[in-house]
């Protein structure tokens, strides 16, 4: 059978967490380091949780250790479950619904492909009630360079579907950076404008797809070459 692989980015792409996330990374970064720093619109969009870490340490820390890197990642993991209800979050339009039309299929696997960390990807997709689709992924625990992230996902894709044809793999992402991941591993791009970039900056990486959100789950499917779902159920 030939397979189809999605691999989906977590923020701005499959849910909103109304930036929550930051106020555990001020919390974790004051028990690091003692500082009240105000971070809340420290920009994020793409980057793997190690490097925020870093950059934080660096911008308001005495050095980005690894050691000390290490602290702030747990800090933050540890803190994330409780500070998600600070802002209105969700998942984004369309997201459960097709989602909902995948979990079934036998041809299709949802895969994470991630710059979150496993803990943090787990409480995020828990919280939003998101975690019951998605059981395999790449995260950055092992490192914080986005390509080596989606070489990884690759591997664990193989591993599960057995031989993985690049033109029926795609990943859906929100930034630049996810757009170039699909690159690096020869998949198609599905660039949506839920984060904080437009379509036309999106549209100027050569995506293989650019919208400015999800479609409903027939045209999703349609475009990723898929049966919709009543003809999947009828053909079932």
């Amino acid at each position: 059978m030939n397979r189809t692989i999605i691999f989906w980015d977590i923020d701005g792409t499959l849910l909103t967490t109304g930036r929550a996330g930051m106020y555990a990374w001020k919390d974790a970064l004051e028990a690091e380091t003692g500082l009240d720093a105000d971070i809340l619109e420290f920009d994020s969009a793409g980057l793997p949780d190690p490097l925020i870490a870093e950059r934080l340490l660096e911008e308001y820390g005495s050095g980005a250790s690894p050691a000390a890197v290490r602290r702030l990642l747990r800090g933050y993991e540890l803190r994330l479950p409780e500070n998600l209800p600070r802002r209105e979050g969700g998942p984004l339009p369309h997201v459960r619904e097709i989602l909902d039309a995948l979990r079934s299929r036998t041809d299709v696997y949802s895969m994470l492909l991630t710059g979150n960390t496993q803990a943090g990807a787990r409480a995020k997709l828990s919280y939003y009630g998101l975690a019951e689709y998605f059981t395999a992924g790449a995260f950055s625990d092992g490192s914080p360079d986005r390509t080596a992230i989606a070489h990884e996902a690759m591997a664990r894709a193989r591993e599960l579907a057995g031989e993985v044809h690049a033109e029926r793999v795609y990943v859906v992402g929100d930034t630049p950076h996810d757009v170039r991941c699909a690159q690096a591993i020869g998949a198609r791009a599905v660039a949506v404008a839920t984060g904080r970039y437009s379509l036309s900056e999106l549209m100027a990486l050569g995506p293989w797809w650019a919208v400015e959100q999800l479609p409903e789950p027939n045209l999703f499917l349609s475009k990723l070459g898929l049966a919709s779902v009543a003809e999947s159920q009828w053909s079932g």
